[in-house]
C-alpha cells in the first residue's frame, strides 16, 4: 500500500448557494492515506460547506474533488461505501435501543462489522438494550461514531465527532481515531476544539471566509506566529533599561505595570539576549515564560488579520 497515495484531491474547489453566495471560494488540498486532516475557521468559514461536497452531497459549483480516485458526487455508487460519514447530529428513532439501531443500519452497509464490536469501540456495548432516548447527549455522539464505523471505512469523515462528550468521552474518541489512522484508515474531521485538532491532526488547514488561511502541520502552522516571552522587572527597573528591543529580535511588546511581554520569531535569539542582560546587570527577571506561540494563537491571529483584511 502505497502511503503517499492523495485518498482526497481537492483542485480550486467552489461552492455557490442559491442568491449568489459563495461559501467555498476556490480552495486546493489533499489528504493522503492513513493520515488525519482538520479543517478548521470560524461560524461560516466553509468547513460543512467543503465537508459535503467531500461526502458527494451536492455537486462544486467550480473545481475538482476526486475522494479514493472518483468524483464521490458523480461517482457515488463508488465511494459511498467506502467511506463512514459522523454527523454534527444524527437523526435516530428515539424508541429504539442502541442494539437496534447499530442493527438496522447495519443492514444499510455492506460488510458491516458486527454491531456488538462498532459498539464496544465506542464503549456503548454494556448501554445496548437501553433506548436512543435515555442516552445523554455523548453517548448519542458516541452511538453516531458507531454507526460511521459500521462498514469499516477507508475514509471517514468527522464532522465536530467530540460535541458534547466530557473530558474522558474525549480522550477514548482521540484515541480511537489515532488507532483507526494508524491501521490505515484517512480521517477528515472538522472541529471547534482547537486542542483536539493540534493533539490529532498530522496536518490542517484553516478556513476563513470560504478560502485557505493556513495549512501544514500544527507545528507549521503555529511556527509561522510569534513566540512569547513574559516576566517581571524588578522594582526600579523600566522597559526602556533594557537593551534596544529591536537588536533582541523583538517584534512586538506590552506592559501592564512591571510585567513585560515581547512577541518575537527569533526565541532562543532574544531570551539569550534578555538573560545575558540580566546577567550583567545582575537583576532577577520574575516569573519568566517563554512558549511557543500556541495553534490557539494562531486561529485567533488568522482570524482577526483575516477579518482586518477583508
Amino acid at each position: 500500500m502505497d502511503t503517499n497515495e492523495h485518498v482526497i484531491e481537492v483542485t480550486d474547489l467552489r461552492r455557490v448557494y442559491g442568491g449568489g453566495f459563495e461559501a467555498v471560494r476556490g480552495i486546493t488540498f489533499s489528504v493522503d492515506r492513513g493520515e488525519i486532516f482538520a479543517l478548521l475557521g470560524t461560524n461560516g468559514a466553509g468547513k460543512t460547506s467543503t465537508v459535503e461536497l467531500l461526502e458527494g452531497l451536492a455537486r462544486p459549483a467550480g473545481g475538482r474533488v476526486r475522494v479514493l480516485g472518483h468524483d464521490p458526487h458523480g461517482e457515488r455508487a463508488s465511494v459511498r461505501p467506502r467511506t463512514g460519514v459522523m454527523l454534527q447530529e444524527g437523526g435516530f428513532s428515539s424508541e429504539l435501543t442502541v442494539a437496534e439501531t447499530a442493527r438496522m443500519w447495519a443492514g444499510c452497509v455492506s460488510d458491516a462489522r458486527p454491531e456488538q464490536e462498532a459498539l464496544e469501540l465506542v464503549g456503548l456495548r454494556r448501554r445496548a438494550a437501553v433506548r436512543v432516548k435515555q442516552l445523554s447527549g455523548g453517548e448519542r455522539r458516541r452511538l453516531d461514531l458507531a454507526l460511521a464505523l459500521l462498514g469499516r471505512p477507508e475514509v471517514l469523515f468527522l464532522d465536530e465527532p467530540t460535541t458534547g462528550l466530557d473530558a474522558e468521552g474525549r480522550r477514548d474518541t482521540w484515541e480511537l481515531v489515532r488507532a483507526l489512522r494508524d491501521a490505515g484508515t484517512t480521517v477528515l474531521l472538522t472541529t471547534h476544539y482547537l486542542e483536539e485538532a493540534e493533539g490529532l491532526a498530522d496536518r490542517l488547514a484553516i478556513l476563513h471566509e470560504g478560502r485557505i488561511a493556513a495549512a501544514g502541520t500544527p507545528a507549521e502552522v503555529t511556527a509561522r506566529q510569534p513566540a512569547r516571552i513574559s516576566f517581571r522587572l524588578p522594582d526600579g527597573w523600566f522597559l526602556g533599561d533594557l537593551p534596544p528591543l529591536a537588536e533582541l529580535g523583538v517584534c512586538g511588546h506590552e506592559t501592564d505595570g512591571d510585567v513585560v511581554r515581547l512577541r518575537t520569531r527569533e526565541p532562543q535569539r532574544a531570551a539569550t539576549g534578555l538573560l545575558t542582560w540580566a546577567e550583567g546587570a545582575r537583576v532577577e527577571l520574575r516569573d519568566l515564560d517563554m512558549r511557543s506561540a500556541s495553534l490557539e494563537e494562531a486561529f485567533l491571529r488568522i482570524a482577526r488579520e483575516q477579518g482586518v483584511a477583508a
